[in-house]
């Protein structure tokens, strides 16, 4: 199942919160992240068995638009993680929510 923009910022303050894997490239990573780990998506496919995640611990994949991060998903997935969640409609999303609820 995925996570919504709305879901994804209201559990994000939480302490015990998911993983965040950010699968943009670095220098995408560099100009704005959410503080998560960055494994960028190529380098993400050649190591998945050695990424060293908790598989039942939950993860959310994110990155611009959430294309990448529903590849990274089904990848994991099929790695064995079974709590992976991708961002719907990725960071894009969460920007356009925060847009909206500053004009309210």
């Amino acid at each position: 199942m995925d996570i919504s923009a709305a879901e994804f910022s209201t559990r994000y303050k939480e302490p015990d919160r998911f993983i965040i894997i950010d699968v943009r490239e670095e220098l995408e990573f560099q100009t704005f992240n959410l503080g998560g780990v960055n494994i960028p998506l190529s380098l993400l496919l050649k190591e998945i068995d050695d990424l060293g995640f908790d598989k039942s611990h939950e993860i959310v994949v994110i990155c611009q638009r959430g294309l990448r991060s529903a590849t990274a998903k089904q990848a994991l997935a099929q790695y064995g993680y079974m709590n992976v969640r991708n961002l719907t409609g990725g960071l894009l999303s969460l920007q356009k929510l925060k847009t909206n609820s500053s004009k309210q």
